[in-house]
This record gives C-alpha cells, sequence and structure tokens, in this order.
C-alpha cells in the first residue's frame, strides 16, 4: 500500500510558491492598470517615455514612503502622521534657511533629527501607553497640522516658505535630490532614490535579524517576546524610521518645488497606506512585501496620470484610487485563499 508523504515535507509548487507572495497580485493589477490607461490613452504619450517619466515621477515619493509604511504595518502599527509629517519638514528647512538662515546643510541635518524625534516620541507613546498607534498618530496629525498653518503663518505671515535657491549649497543639494536625468523625456533623480529605498526595504525585511523581527512582531507580539524579540524597540525603530523617511520626501519637495506649502502632504498617509495594502500587506500586521508596496505606489502613479492621459475627469482620481483599493484586497484575499488550498 502506497503511504502519503508527510505534507510538511513537501515542497509546494512553483506556482504556489509564486501565488503565495504578497507581491505577486499587486503586479498582476500594475499591468492590468497600465494596459487599461494605454488603451484609452488620448495623447499617444503614455507607453512612451515621456509618459513613463511622468508616473514614475508621482510614483517614486509615494513609493518612498509606502515602502517604509508597509515595514511599520507589518510590525502591526499605523502611522497617521506620515502625510503631514512630509510638509512639515519641508517647512522646517525652509524656515531654518530663510528666517533662521542657516547653511543648507545644516538645516539638513536637523530637519531629518526633527524627524527623528517625532518618531521616537509617535514610538515612545505608542509603546509605553499601549494606546493604538491610529489614536496616538492622529493626535500627532492635528499637532503638525497646527504647527503648518499657525505657526508658520505667525512667523512668515503666510502659509507658505520659499526662497531656498538662494542659500549657498543649493544647486549641489538639488543635483542629488530633485534635478532630472534623461532629457528631454524628463526622468526625475528621486526615481533611483525609490528604487534604492525598495531594494534596502526589501533586503532588511526578508535576509536580517531585524525583518524576522517585524514580522514576528506584526503577527503575535506576545509570542515574539516570549521569544527574546524586542519587541519594544522594535516598534519605535519603525516609528523612526517611518518620520526619517517623511522628512527625507519633505526635504525632497522642499528643494524641488524651492518651498513647501502649510497643506501640503497633508492626506497622502492614506495614499502610502493604500499603496502598502494593495501591495499585498495585511491590516493585522505580520505579513507584507516592500516591493509590493512600491508596486502599489506603481499603480497609483500609472492611475493618477492615465487619468490625465485618457481626458477623464481627475476630480474622479479618489474615486479611482478607492476602487483600486477594493478591488486590490479582494484580488489579494482570494489569490492567496487559493494558495493556500492549493494542492502540495
Amino acid at each position: 500500500m502506497e503511504t502519503k508523504p508527510d505534507e510538511r515535507f513537501v515542497k509546494p509548487k512553483l506556482s504556489t510558491r509564486v501565488m503565495r507572495r504578497p507581491e505577486f497580485g499587486a503586479l498582476i493589477g500594475a499591468l492590468s492598470i497600465f494596459v487599461l490607461f494605454a488603451y484609452f490613452d488620448q495623447s499617444g504619450q503614455f507607453v512612451k517615455l515621456g509618459g513613463i517619466a511622468r508616473w514614475t515621477d508621482v510614483a517614486s515619493t509615494e513609493g518612498i514612503m509606502a515602502v517604509v509604511v508597509a515595514l511599520l504595518m507589518i510590525g502591526g502599527e499605523f502611522d497617521l502622521s506620515a502625510g503631514v509629517m512630509v510638509g512639515s519638514s519641508g517647512l522646517v528647512l525652509g524656515l531654518l534657511v530663510t528666517k533662521v538662515h542657516l547653511n543648507l546643510y545644516l538645516a539638513i541635518l536637523l530637519t531629518l533629527i526633527f524627524g527623528g524625534l517625532i518618531g521616537l516620541l509617535n514610538g515612545y507613546l505608542v509603546v509605553k501607553t499601549k494606546l493604538p498607534s491610529f489614536v496616538v498618530t492622529l493626535a500627532t496629525f492635528f499637532l503638525l497640522r497646527g504647527f503648518n498653518l499657525g505657526f508658520v503663518q505667525l512667523w512668515t505671515g503666510t502659509v507658505r516658505v520659499d526662497g531656498l535657491h538662494n542659500a549657498k549649497g543649493y544647486e549641489g543639494v538639488y543635483r542629488a535630490l530633485a534635478t532630472t536625468v534623461w532629457a528631454p523625456n524628463q526622468f526625475n533623480v528621486d526615481i533611483f532614490w525609490w528604487i534604492g529605498v525598495t531594494i534596502l526595504g526589501s533586503w532588511v525585511l526578508t535576509q536580517t535579524k531585524i525583518g524576522s523581527w517585524i514580522t514576528a512582531v506584526g503577527g503575535d507580539a506576545n509570542a515574539a517576546r516570549n521569544s527574546g524579540v524586542p519587541v519594544r524597540n522594535t516598534k519605535i525603530g519603525l516609528f523612526i524610521t517611518v518620520s526619517l523617511a517623511a522628512s527625507f520626501v519633505g526635504i525632497m519637495q522642499c528643494i524641488k518645488f524651492d518651498g513647501m506649502q502649510a497643506s501640503q502632504g497633508v492626506g497622502e498617509e492614506f495614499t502610502y497606506i493604500i499603496a502598502a495594502v494593495v501591495g499585498g500587506c495585511l491590516l493585522t500586521g505580520g505579513f507584507g512585501s516592500a516591493i509590493g508596496a512600491s508596486i502599489g505606489a506603481s499603480i497609483i502613479g500609472i492611475a493618477f496620470i492615465g487619468i490625465s492621459f485618457a481626458n477623464w475627469n481627475t476630480d474622479w482620481n479618489y474615486a479611482f484610487l478607492g476602487g483600486i483599493l477594493f478591488a486590490a484586497v479582494s484580488v489579494n484575499t482570494y489569490i492567496r485563499r487559493r494558495a493556500e488550498r492549493a494542492k502540495k
């Protein structure tokens, strides 16, 4: 009589392993959205380098933040202050340069320190008070938004800070963070920062002990703690990472546009979360992918630019984004369940 092999020691089929990957559904979605807008494109430019440069420019800054937000979500937490933190950091940089008259490089360093401290505060309050990160970071969101509007207007008389191009060293920083390459197609250099952050995030998550800690903490914090995982430090470190990334993106945008509006970044935190969820991250934590989050950001970039290239009403951008979110979660859930039921 033939004995059935122990399923624990049977290697799953390649198709099953691929379907179990968090980013699989996002990749299918990205290809589908790209084909959709390539078909409806009215300009004839969407599939050309100029069109690709447009949507990658949108996706790059979204992608940088989506990757770090995905790591935080895999760790079981949320940061609703990530979007407004982008605007706050740009404003801090602008004020330090134009009002305090600091050297641009020193101002950038102090802005990053500011971001790190906000992240430290968020993380410390979450682990110390045991309040949901949703509540803690929502409070930070309103505090930072109040700073952006009230303090900046009190100091400058406006809700915008600009004039950084006069600072010493501006040209060098602009080349590193905001210049375009491969002209005349206008690919922005931030695409390389996006790719770099995606590679780094994926390496940390899949190849390092810290990545194992992040997944363990998001899956079951108590079990992780009993296994010797530094749950407290892991969570605080993730919050610091998100705020530092937001500060970096704020610096990039402030340099790129030679200034920052007080309202900039507000609401973007939901876009980052959407990109991460579309990329396969579970809202309950413990599962996700940096590459998937990056693909999710690509979908957002393709959709936003594709709508304008198709001559559709751009007022429907966010309605379309909501549809993408619902469809992506449904597809990811279906694929994951099929993969789990698949025969070994």
